[in-house]
């Protein structure tokens, strides 16, 4: 059965070839997707602060709930600290050399001409500190009074300081002079300046805590061993050795690890589903093609069995092939997945994958698996023909689909266009998620109808064709109908390729609309002061003494985590935050219930829906973490609508900054007096000392640079996805047509001429096209229509429609070219030659 079943691979190399090419993108695909889940379990960038520390301990980075499962966590959303009389106790731990408390908060040079240096990571620190690293002075010495600094070389260069110079610091208050006292190495992903130990704790402002503690090792004491012993001293704080450590030293990376877990699960998932769907297609037609084949070895006595065992190991040797090419190309997949991340910013450009065979044995075992459970489900029909009805079954293709075969397609598409009501009901991104998921069961289970939807769209066709273009239109319309799977199996993944295309384009868009409308309704302020590393919270209070300023008002951007229990289960969701000062004049959240000017002290604000969600009354108390993990019981006091445009938490201003890393405000919103001057009042907000603040006179959505990336993000996934089912509609469409030799030659032998031929082809690949067009159009209008009417009051999509058109006509193309290059090529052959070809 071996010998057979490699014969006929070696003379139908052209029919495999098609099984070939989708299971090979769809390994590479999930082999890249196994390669970022595989990095975001063990991967990271080197560690530069902590270099010389064997152990690294900080606060723990993720949330556990008590009593949950060991995979019921996330990620928090802000630094985390740790207490540092902890680095007292893992002194006395043996094998320790020292344990050095490392204090971190934002400092940063500023020029005499008012530029500030360093960006978002420039960071002081605490000198004794400086021996985790080790940084070594190369000039000067160490600051020994509290207005003595030690700047890194390259910020010292841009400067232009040195030694015993002057220059000005700005933490979080106005820019201060200091006198450097000495240089050391600069890092390549930070900026580092050092101040003596009582000057650093003074303006981390966090009495009692610190960033980490980093921890030498007594020679010959290995990091692991050295690691578990400060673990049982440790409590719920992070233990890390080797590339662990960077996601102490890096609140960046730790979140990229997480998002990369997330990403690649959910992207993998999809991707796997449509390779799934995609070889299962594409063996479905490879074998329908051969079921004169089949119908013969059926009247020569082969078992239905037989058939079965011919086609699982033809499957498994073209699979296994093309498993292990795609398994390494995976490699290459992951890699350019991981700089495109990097390119939107959505992981750093230095973050490294880690590198094993599991990913490309995994995404191998699941290729198989997902070939042989294909290449079952379309033996079943070839084995299962009577040897007395072998060769007649085999000369006309069967009309009609199995009973079991239409339940389930039809119940998958009632099952979609339900799931898509659900915006109506629910808000936020699970509502966007739903809806794209939606359009995806919709597309599959039409796939699995597909020759009825398409007899449908023929029969009503036909008639046009063969009136508009006589003969040309007369032979495509008849073969449209003859061949309705062929049809279908032809334009289903093209129709896939564009509704899922449209989906994951419009579906975010609309959601960002919908945020940035409400976001620009909600708010009356008429400036927003922000700057490149946050505002300092002394920017308000300047404000607001300014003339013609009416009020100011301090927004932190930040995030909580809930944990939610639906039946057995638990989760813990991180979601968008707010802290506030007085909203009054500058914000409208639509408060239904309670005062927003009760916001203060340990008081909470919810959205509606979330106060609903979880059973919650004004004064009750509401139990959550904070975005650096902290646990928070807070009292309720309002309840608001908008919660589009502020998230489901508003938290008091100095509530959200003490659990904010940096200790900043995001922005500050200004509304000026109503007979002020605006020029005037905006020249004062410039005029104020803080370097780098910069006066905007309109505001953004409150999510940022996050949504943009989220949408970016969203962008790459669903151009991977399209690409590979662009590929697999061209692997089809020239399978469909290439097959077709034969009945070119017999046409062309019975008078019809070569233009004739080719010009009922375009009139078929016009129909191809026609269907999946519309079908595809239709499955996303539907769902999307509703998350509209959900998210914004109107079924229109928000997007340039610009995307649509691009979308179906990239679709048109692919489909013309591939069917017209493939007719082309079918077409040279000579019809006597042609006519004398094994199907």
């Amino acid at each position: 059965m071996l010998t057979l079943a490699w014969q006929t691979i070696r003379t139908r190399l052209g029919g495999f070839t098609g099984a070939f090419v989708a299971i090979l993108c769809g390994t590479a695909l999930v082999a890249g997707c196994g390669v970022l889940m595989e990095s975001g379990l063990r991967a990271g960038v080197p560690t530069q602060r902590y270099a010389a520390a064997a152990v690294v301990v900080g606060g723990a980075q993720t949330v556990h709930p008590p009593g949950a499962d060991a995979l019921t966590f996330e990620q928090v959303g802000e630094q985390p600290s740790v207490p540092s009389e902890l680095a007292g106790r893992i002194a006395s731990v043996p094998g320790v050399r020292s344990a050095v408390a490392e204090q971190s908060f934002p400092a940063q040079v500023v020029t005499a001409s008012g530029e500030v240096l360093g960006g978002p990571q420039s960071l002081g620190h605490n000198w004794d500190a400086a021996v985790l690293a080790p940084f070594r002075l190369s000039a000067g010495r160490a600051p020994g009074a509290p207005d003595e600094v030690v700047l890194d070389a390259d910020l010292a260069r841009q400067a232009g300081v040195g030694v015993d110079g002057q220059v000005r610091i700005m933490t979080r208050s106005v820019p201060v002079e200091f006198r450097v006292s000495g240089i050391v190495d600069a890092l390549s992903r930070q900026s580092a300046l050092f101040f003596t130990p009582a000057r650093a704790a003074e303006l981390a402002a966090r009495p009692g805590q610190a960033h980490a503690i980093g921890v030498l090792a007594e020679p010959g004491v290995a990091p692991e061993t050295l690691a578990q012993r400060i673990g049982a001293v440790a409590g719920d704080a992070e233990v890390t050795t080797g590339v662990e450590r960077s996601t102490i030293e890096f609140l960046d990376v730790s979140q990229t690890r997480t998002l990369l877990l997330a990403i690649a699960g959910s992207f993998g998932g999809f991707a796997l589903l449509v390779a799934v769907f995609v070889v299962a297609s594409t063996l479905a037609l490879t074998i329908n093609q051969r079921r004169r084949e089949f119908a013969l070895l059926r009247a020569v006595a082969a078992t239905p069995r037989q058939i079965r065992k011919l086609i699982g190991l033809e499957t498994t040797i073209v699979a296994l092939v093309a498993g292990v090419l795609g398994g390494a190309l995976g490699l290459a997949v992951a890699s350019g997945l991981r700089d495109a991340f990097a390119a939107i910013g959505v992981i750093p450009a230095d973050f490294g994958l880690a590198i094993s065979p599991l990913p490309s044995l995994a995404a191998v075992l699941l290729g198989l698996g997902a070939a042989r459970l294909a290449a079952w489900a379309a033996s079943r029909r070839p084995s299962s023909i009577r040897p007395v009805e072998a060769l007649g079954e085999a000369a006309v293709e069967r009309r009609q689909l199995g009973r079991g075969r239409a339940i389930t397609g039809w119940s998958l598409v009632l099952a979609g266009f339900a799931g898509a009501l659900v915006p109506l009901f629910l808000r936020g991104d699970v509502a966007t998620a739903v809806s794209s998921m939606s359009t995806l069961v919709i597309v599959i289970g039409l796939a699995v109808v597909g020759p009825q939807v398409t007899g449908l769209a023929v029969r009503f066709l036909s008639p046009l064709l063969a009136r508009l273009w006589r003969i040309s239109g007369y032979l495509a319309g008849a073969n449209a109908s003859a061949g309705t799977r062929r049809l279908a199996a032809a334009a289903t993944p093209l129709m896939l390729a564009i509704a899922f295309a449209l989906a994951m384009f419009y579906g975010p868009t609309s959601a960002t609309a919908a945020a940035a409308s409400e976001t620009a309704a909600s708010t009356t302020a008429d400036y927003v002061l922000s700057g490149p590393a946050g505002v300092s919270p002394e920017v308000a209070a300047a404000a607001a003494r300014l003339p013609g300023v009416a009020t100011a008002t301090p927004v932190v951007r930040t995030s909580v985590l809930t944990v939610s229990t639906v039946g057995d289960s638990t989760e813990v969701q991180r979601t968008p935050a707010q802290g506030l000062g007085s909203s009054q004049g500058v914000l409208e959240l639509g408060v239904d219930s309670g005062r927003l000017a009760d916001l203060t002290g340990d008081t909470v604000a919810l959205s509606r829906s979330e106060a609903g969600w979880q059973n919650k009354k004004l004064g009750d108390e509401v139990t959550f973490y904070f975005g650096d993990g902290v646990p928070a019981k807070l009292r309720l006091v309002a309840t608001y609508t908008h919660d589009k445009a502020f998230g489901d938490f508003v938290l008091p201003v100095s509530l959200a900054r003490q659990h904010n890393g940096g200790r900043l405000d995001d922005s500050v919103l200004v509304r000026r007096s109503p007979d002020a001057d605006p020029a005037s009042v905006a020249a004062a907000l410039r005029s104020l000392p803080y370097p780098g603040l910069t006066v905007a006179t309109a505001l953004s959505t409150p999510s940022g640079g996050d949504g943009q990336a989220q949408f970016y993000l969203n962008l790459v996934a669903a151009g991977v996805i399209v690409g590979y089912l662009a590929i697999s509609v061209a692997n089809t469409l020239v399978l469909t047509t290439a097959q077709r030799s034969r009945e070119f030659a017999l046409l062309r032998l019975v008078g019809t001429t070569r233009r004739q031929v080719t010009h009922m082809m375009r009139l078929e690949a016009l129909v191809t096209v026609g269907i999946a067009v519309v079908v595809g159009t239709v499955v996303a209008l539907v769902p999307l229509a509703l998350l509209n009417v959900g998210l914004r009051g109107s079924p229109v999509p928000s997007g340039p429609l610009s995307v649509y058109f691009g979308i179906i006509g990239g679709a048109a193309v692919l489909g013309f070219l591939a069917m017209g290059l493939s007719t082309f090529v079918a077409l040279r052959a000579r019809p006597i030659d042609a006519i004398g070809l094994r199907e």
